[in-house]
């Protein structure tokens, strides 16, 4: 025994790997499942939730829990206090109109919470998005994009020789963005190997932060380029994105929503699309497979760039940020970043036609190549009732694969399938 001891200990030091004990979830869990399978109702069905509050795998006795109920973000049911005697309740909720009703439990232990949801859709396939489309949209994005491309790329490239493996150069990047000394930089990585090579472009979530490039796809044999939206180098330490994140950059998905010229996605668009003029400048790009891809804000993103540019061959969208930013004006679970959900009443004329610009779904009205959608009926960021009416909205080729139980993540498998999609379009599988 001792010496199996030793092995073990010498095994995990060659390795590198430490033996020491990991935080990992929680002892006490809140479940809420439905009792469809799929989560999938026909409107005027009745969806029958149960409820588990457990502690070691075992139901919790006398334990007091709050819950809402009813359309996501606009529950129509709630209650505090409830003592549920031997740890289990059962709710049932229906909904007339296609949507998402969601069940929400917030159990109270000792001094912490511990919340569980569950999210039915009722016939979402009938869901339809409630932004308007502006009757100039794709003459505003045309003059955008043309007037962008009168400034020149003028990239820059710097070699990353400590990201460098046998098979891929990586370098950090950068491009003009849509004026001159506006720059859009990124990290591209590049098989070693001389030939002509697919694309992918990276495309990020909202925040502030460094990129270190999708290494392993261009293993396969990919030209990867992933890129940050700020116009600042994506190599400095993590604090510099903070400072920024909390000082110049705070709240900057709502800078200049009022003004559609002057908008802050203005340039996050344009910069976007400026990186697939950029990978086709690449002479190692083979010329006729090119990707986009991104989550949340990405997946907003990976819309922008699949509609805009033709040059775009397929494009994976999870849980895509942005869409139907107006449906809160209508009593409607709305996108990130919820412009009008806090004070519809109040709502800024201008704000909401500025907003049909930057929406998309107004975007995804003109995709014409193959998608890739998933997303998660608990993403309580980005609703499933816009990600469906979104989806719904595409007339191109599409795939969906939902994964019910995710919030604003994803699950190792989904993740799989997702670059699998990605690398089956590149011919690479």
């Amino acid at each position: 025994m001792k010496r199996l001891f030793i092995i073990l200990c010498l095994l995990a030091g060659i390795s590198g790997i430490s033996v020491k004990a990991q935080i990992r979830g929680n002892n006490i869990v809140v479940t809420v499942t439905p009792d469809h399978k799929d989560w999938n109702y026909k409107t005027g069905e009745t969806a029958k939730f149960k409820v588990a509050v457990l502690r070691s795998g075992t139901l919790l006795d006398n334990v007091k829990v709050d819950y809402e109920a009813g359309p996501e973000m606009y529950p129509s049911v709630k209650k505090q206090g409830v003592t549920l005697k031997d740890g289990t309740m059962t709710w049932n909720g229906t909904m007339k109109q296609p949507g998402f009703y969601r069940l929400k439990v917030t159990a109270h232990v000792g001094d912490k919470t511990y919340d569980g949801l569950c999210t039915a859709a009722f016939s979402p396939e009938k869901l339809q998005p409630t932004t308007v489309n502006p009757q100039d949209f794709d003459e505003f994005w045309q003059k955008t994009l043309a007037d962008a491309r009168q400034t020149s790329l003028n990239p820059t490239r710097r070699l990353l020789p400590e990201r460098c493996t046998e098979k891929v150069n990586v370098y950090e990047v950068s491009f003009q963005n849509m004026r001159w000394g506006s720059r859009t930089y990124g990290i591209l990585c590049v098989p070693v190997k001389p030939g002509k090579y697919p694309a992918l472009l990276r495309v990020p979530g909202a925040g502030v932060r460094p990129y270190n490039g999708d290494i392993w796809t261009a293993e396969q044999g990919a030209i990867t380029l992933e890129i940050g939206i700020h116009g600042v180098p994506v190599t400095m330490p993590q604090q510099v994105y903070d400072d920024m994140f909390n000082g110049c950059l705070n709240g900057y998905w709502d800078y200049n929503m009022n003004d559609r010229d002057n908008c802050y996605y203005k340039r996050v668009f344009v910069g976007a699309v400026r990186s697939i003029d950029y990978i086709a400048s690449l002479p190692e790009w083979n010329g006729t497979s090119l990707g986009v891809t991104g989550s949340s804000q990405g997946g907003m993103l990976s819309l922008v760039c699949a509609a805009l540019d033709k040059r775009v061959t397929f494009y994976g969208a999870v849980h895509a940020a942005m869409c139907d930013h107006t449906a809160s004006l209508k009593g409607v679970a709305c996108g990130w970043p919820h412009y009008f959900y806090w004070n519809p009443k109040h709502a800024n004329q201008k704000k909401i036609e500025t907003s049909r610009y930057y929406d998309g779904v107004n975007f995804a009205r003109r995709i014409t190549c193959p998608g890739w959608f998933s997303f998660g009926y608990n993403d309580d960021v980005v609703p499933p009732t816009t990600a469906y009416a979104t989806y719904n909205t595409v007339t191109a080729p599409k795939e969906l694969h939902p994964y019910q139980q995710t919030g604003h993540y994803w699950y190792q498998e989904q993740w799989d399938e997702w670059e699998t999609w990605i690398l089956k379009q590149m011919g690479l599988r």
